[in-house]
């Protein structure tokens, strides 16, 4: 194999064709919800449909801003807390991650009709910012697998997938990372790292098979660090008549800066004394773009305790891009004349073209009933179809394989959120639980999700202090690689999340 070669500056190439792996959680990414909001909202699970009143319920119901009689401003802090307990061939790892972040600042103003033959008493303005997804997460799995090695990830490219023909020999031997698709490139990785050799040691060569020793099992490490977010600001009016029907607008831009890196590595029976010792594949993905989406619903009093509501939420369109950095650092006792570590860094940054993605909309039902203002029961009901997640351009063979793939695999998912509270004199008490069905069909890659919540609050008149505590659990498979090796650790992630919130009226 040839001896490798090392760039010093760094460089940027971008793509004309879209090339990047892109895979089904990337869109689940963005089309699945979070709990986030005030605390009042979040102590509550969200159950605010057919509620309002909380700057955070015009998530769910537009309408809802319409409840509010004066001015009031709120701003939330958050500490969020991810547990990811994995197993994979028998060993169990855990990893935290903590972040504290002001996930929620806005404000209403209320414009009440002076005419009093006006059936249209009054209108809201809202300006809201939450923060829909906190992306801080780490997760570590590691075990040994008895059969399948990392290989598989790069042959796959290097033989050149299902439908296309494998990369050159010559052109692996005499190519930069630049002039280079995103297939080849992977290949071009996987033969700087010693992973397989061609079968004819020609320049016209397709042919490549594995250089990883065979009579071993594979000792496999994954850590994933994430970092970033997706952030909502909302503009909303929302209008009542005759205090009986509620009906409200939200226009939402959205905007999103995530940081992915993947440590990959691999090691073989450290006796050996010719060949590979150990494999680390390195990848960072840089995410980041804006999309729009807007929101229409509706709330009314049947009587003065028993409300319904009704809402519907548009998909959100993203224009994303992707840059990409990826090195491998290699251990092999006889691939080179030069001394271990072999790294393989080209120190390069690869900028793709901007890709769009459109998440499924969203329909929500909704009940409460409010026991004499002193306590209050809702039920939110909302129901999502996944397979109407869509890449495009449509015209990309990869995205449209995806595209094809989530139509088959996916499935219309229902959430069920139930919220209460009791207020006696300044205090409220509140509590929460919901449950989300997986977006899948078969619910093992994704599981279901479950949460409880509560909180308390206090009034001081013209200000009010909110205090949530919210937890959920959900299970779902973890690929070490992206492709090519068909062995997931088992991962449960649990969430612990307190927010602290304060409203003033002005």
């Amino acid at each position: 194999m040839k001896n490798i070669f090392i760039t010093s500056s760094l460089l940027f190439a971008s793509f004309f064709s879209f090339a990047q792996e892109i895979t089904p959680n990337e869109g689940l990414r963005y089309a699945m919800d979070n709990l986030t909001g005030s605390a009042r909202f979040r102590a509550m699970s969200g159950a605010f449909g057919a509620v309002g009143g909380d700057l955070s319920s015009i998530n769910v119901n537009p309408a809802g801003s319409a409840f509010f009689n004066y001015n009031q401003g709120t701003i939330s802090l958050s500490s969020f807390n991810t547990r990811n307990r994995s197993s994979y061939f028998g060993t169990t790892t855990v990893e935290n991650d903590y972040d504290l972040d002001i996930n929620q600042a806005g404000a209403v103003f209320v414009f009440k009709n002076s005419n009093p033959s006006s059936g249209w008493n009054k209108f809201s303005l809202v300006l809201n910012y939450e923060n829909n997804s906190n992306f801080d997460n780490q997760i570590f799995t590691r075990g040994v697998n008895p059969t399948n090695s990392i290989d598989s990830y790069f042959l796959r490219f290097a033989n050149g997938l299902p439908n296309e023909g494998g990369i050159f020999l010559d052109v692996l031997e005499t190519a930069f990372l630049e002039d280079l698709n995103f297939i080849d490139q992977q290949a071009l990785f996987g033969y700087n790292a010693y992973m397989f050799n061609p079968v004819e040691n020609i320049p016209n060569n397709t042919s490549y098979v594995s250089n990883v020793p065979s009579n071993s099992s594979y000792y496999q490490e994954n850590y994933t660090v994430a970092t970033g977010y997706n952030g909502k600001l909302t503009g909303n009016i929302a209008t009542s008549y005759k205090d009986k029907l509620f009906i409200g607008l939200n226009l939402n831009t959205h905007f999103t800066d995530l940081t992915n890196t993947i440590s990959i590595f691999e090691s073989y029976d450290r006796n050996q004394t010719t060949g590979l010792r150990s494999v680390q594949f390195d990848t960072e993905t840089y995410t980041f773009g804006s999309g729009f989406s807007f929101s229409l619903g509706a709330i009314g009093k049947i009587t003065e305790s028993l409300r319904v509501g009704l809402s519907y939420e548009s998909p959100t369109w993203y224009n994303l891009r992707d840059e990409v950095r990826q090195r491998t650092i290699t251990y092999c006792n006889d691939c080179a004349s030069n001394s271990n570590p072999i790294i393989f860094d080209p120190n390069l940054i690869v900028v793709f073209d901007s890709y769009k993605l459109q998440t499924p909309s969203k329909v929500t039902g909704s009940l409460a009933y409010i026991f004499d203002k002193k306590a209050l029961i809702s039920i939110d009901y909302a129901v999502k179809d996944y397979r109407n997640i869509t890449f495009r351009p449509r015209n990309d063979d990869g995205l449209e394989s995806i595209n094809n793939f989530m139509s088959a695999n996916l499935d219309t998912a229902a959430e069920i959120r139930v919220g209460g509270e009791f207020k006696h004199k300044e205090w409220s008490f509140r509590a929460g639980y919901r449950f989300e069905e997986s977006p899948y069909k078969v619910n093992t890659a994704i599981g279901d999700l479950s949460g409880v919540s509560g909180g308390l609050g206090y009034d001081f008149g013209v200000s009010r202090l909110d205090l949530a505590y919210a937890y959920s659990r959900r299970k779902m498979d973890f690929d070490l690689i992206s492709s090519g090796l068909s062995d997931a650790s088992r991962l449960t992630a649990i969430n612990n999340n307190i927010t602290l919130s304060y409203s003033i009226k002005f």
